[in-house]
Protein backbone atom coordinates (compact mmCIF):
# COMPACT_ATOMS: atom_id res chain seq x y z
CA UNK A 1 0.00 0.00 0.00
CA UNK A 2 1.21 3.49 -0.60
CA UNK A 3 2.41 5.59 1.89
CA UNK A 4 0.18 8.26 1.09
CA UNK A 5 -2.99 5.75 0.94
CA UNK A 6 -2.05 4.80 4.36
CA UNK A 7 -1.78 8.10 5.63
CA UNK A 8 -5.31 8.44 4.46
CA UNK A 9 -6.96 5.20 6.34
CA UNK A 10 -5.61 5.49 9.49
CA UNK A 11 -4.95 8.12 11.98
CA UNK A 12 -1.97 8.27 13.71
CA UNK A 13 -3.25 6.57 17.41
CA UNK A 14 -3.54 3.22 14.51
CA UNK A 15 -0.03 3.47 13.84
CA UNK A 16 1.53 4.13 17.07
CA UNK A 17 -0.84 1.15 18.22
CA UNK A 18 0.47 -0.86 15.58
CA UNK A 19 4.03 -0.04 16.39
CA UNK A 20 3.43 -1.06 19.75
CA UNK A 21 2.23 -4.31 18.32
CA UNK A 22 5.66 -4.89 16.34
CA UNK A 23 7.73 -3.86 19.19
CA UNK A 24 5.32 -6.78 21.46
CA UNK A 25 6.45 -9.04 18.49
CA UNK A 26 10.49 -8.77 19.32
CA UNK A 27 10.02 -10.02 22.61
CA UNK A 28 8.94 -13.46 20.80
CA UNK A 29 12.07 -14.00 19.78
CA UNK A 30 14.02 -16.46 20.02
CA UNK A 31 11.31 -18.61 22.03
CA UNK A 32 8.81 -18.27 19.52
CA UNK A 33 10.59 -20.18 16.87
CA UNK A 34 9.80 -21.96 14.43
CA UNK A 35 6.51 -19.76 14.46
CA UNK A 36 6.67 -15.72 13.31
CA UNK A 37 7.53 -13.45 16.25
CA UNK A 38 3.94 -11.67 15.75
CA UNK A 39 2.48 -9.33 18.13
CA UNK A 40 -0.76 -8.04 19.33
CA UNK A 41 -2.34 -5.31 21.17
CA UNK A 42 -5.89 -5.10 22.02
CA UNK A 43 -6.96 -1.25 22.69
CA UNK A 44 -10.33 0.44 23.30
CA UNK A 45 -10.83 4.09 22.13
CA UNK A 46 -7.29 4.54 21.51
CA UNK A 47 -5.68 3.31 24.92
CA UNK A 48 -3.94 0.00 25.08
CA UNK A 49 -5.92 -2.54 27.46
CA UNK A 50 -3.63 -5.86 26.89
CA UNK A 51 -0.75 -6.79 24.41
CA UNK A 52 0.64 -10.59 23.96
CA UNK A 53 3.01 -11.85 21.63
CA UNK A 54 3.75 -15.84 20.65
CA UNK A 55 4.43 -17.95 22.96
CA UNK A 56 7.21 -20.93 22.52
CA UNK A 57 5.70 -23.71 20.02
CA UNK A 58 2.07 -25.37 21.71
CA UNK A 59 1.75 -22.23 23.82
CA UNK A 60 -0.35 -19.23 22.96
CA UNK A 61 -0.08 -17.00 19.91
CA UNK A 62 0.04 -13.66 20.31
CA UNK A 63 -3.62 -12.53 20.28
CA UNK A 64 -4.73 -15.62 22.48
CA UNK A 65 -1.54 -14.51 25.23
CA UNK A 66 -3.55 -10.79 24.49
CA UNK A 67 -7.05 -12.36 25.15
CA UNK A 68 -5.59 -14.13 28.27
CA UNK A 69 -5.17 -11.03 30.01
CA UNK A 70 -8.34 -9.41 29.31
CA UNK A 71 -10.36 -8.73 32.59
CA UNK A 72 -13.10 -6.50 31.38
CA UNK A 73 -16.03 -6.07 28.71
CA UNK A 74 -15.10 -6.85 25.50
CA UNK A 75 -17.97 -3.76 23.89
CA UNK A 76 -15.62 -1.38 21.40
CA UNK A 77 -12.32 -3.53 21.39
CA UNK A 78 -9.76 -3.12 18.82
CA UNK A 79 -7.34 -6.06 17.84
CA UNK A 80 -3.62 -4.67 16.32
CA UNK A 81 -2.13 -7.92 15.18
CA UNK A 82 1.03 -8.13 12.97
CA UNK A 83 0.32 -10.55 10.84
CA UNK A 84 -2.96 -12.32 9.97
CA UNK A 85 -4.32 -14.49 12.44
CA UNK A 86 -4.55 -17.91 11.82
CA UNK A 87 -7.59 -19.84 10.46
CA UNK A 88 -6.80 -23.19 11.60
CA UNK A 89 -5.96 -25.35 14.69
CA UNK A 90 -2.48 -26.72 14.80
CA UNK A 91 -0.74 -27.19 18.23
CA UNK A 92 -2.96 -24.20 19.47
CA UNK A 93 -6.31 -23.22 18.21
CA UNK A 94 -7.26 -20.68 15.63
CA UNK A 95 -6.62 -17.03 16.58
CA UNK A 96 -9.05 -16.03 14.17
CA UNK A 97 -11.48 -18.06 15.78
CA UNK A 98 -10.67 -16.85 19.72
CA UNK A 99 -10.90 -13.18 18.19
CA UNK A 100 -14.53 -13.82 17.28
CA UNK A 101 -15.36 -15.69 20.21
CA UNK A 102 -14.17 -13.01 22.58
CA UNK A 103 -16.05 -10.13 20.18
CA UNK A 104 -13.87 -7.77 18.95
CA UNK A 105 -15.26 -5.31 16.80
CA UNK A 106 -12.27 -4.05 14.99
CA UNK A 107 -9.12 -5.83 13.65
CA UNK A 108 -5.94 -4.10 11.74
CA UNK A 109 -3.32 -6.48 10.42
CA UNK A 110 -0.06 -5.52 9.10
CA UNK A 111 0.37 -8.10 6.77
CA UNK A 112 -1.51 -11.24 5.13
CA UNK A 113 0.15 -14.60 5.96
CA UNK A 114 1.73 -16.29 3.34
CA UNK A 115 1.31 -19.34 4.66
CA UNK A 116 -0.98 -22.08 2.20
CA UNK A 117 -2.81 -23.01 5.10
CA UNK A 118 -4.05 -19.97 6.21
CA UNK A 119 -3.59 -17.10 2.78
CA UNK A 120 -6.49 -14.94 3.60
CA UNK A 121 -8.56 -17.64 5.35
CA UNK A 122 -8.26 -15.79 8.82
CA UNK A 123 -8.94 -12.42 7.23
CA UNK A 124 -12.47 -13.82 5.41
CA UNK A 125 -13.04 -16.19 8.45
CA UNK A 126 -13.27 -12.23 10.79
CA UNK A 127 -15.26 -10.69 7.90
CA UNK A 128 -17.56 -13.38 7.81
CA UNK A 129 -17.96 -13.18 11.43
CA UNK A 130 -19.07 -9.25 11.10
CA UNK A 131 -15.70 -7.92 12.51
CA UNK A 132 -14.43 -4.86 10.11
CA UNK A 133 -10.84 -5.83 8.88
CA UNK A 134 -8.27 -4.13 7.50
CA UNK A 135 -4.92 -5.30 6.14
CA UNK A 136 -1.67 -3.17 5.35
CA UNK A 137 -1.31 -0.45 8.55
CA UNK A 138 2.80 -0.32 8.88
CA UNK A 139 2.78 -3.39 6.42
CA UNK A 140 6.52 -2.24 5.14
CA UNK A 141 7.84 -2.71 8.73
CA UNK A 142 5.59 -5.59 9.30
CA UNK A 143 7.12 -7.43 6.52
CA UNK A 144 10.65 -6.55 7.00
CA UNK A 145 10.39 -8.28 10.88
CA UNK A 146 8.73 -10.65 10.11
CA UNK A 147 9.59 -12.08 6.56
CA UNK A 148 12.82 -14.20 7.52
CA UNK A 149 10.07 -16.09 9.60
CA UNK A 150 7.27 -17.17 7.65
CA UNK A 151 6.24 -20.17 5.59
CA UNK A 152 7.88 -20.11 2.03
CA UNK A 153 5.05 -20.54 -0.18
CA UNK A 154 6.97 -22.55 -3.66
Amino acid sequence: MPLSAELEMFSDTDRSLMSQALAQGKHALPGCLPNPPVGCVIARNGAVIVSGYTQPPGQHHAEAMALSQLDTTLDGLTAYVTLEPCSFAGRTPSCALALISAGVARVHVAMLDPDPRNAGAGIEMLRQAGIEVTVGLLSDQAQQQLTPYLCKVP
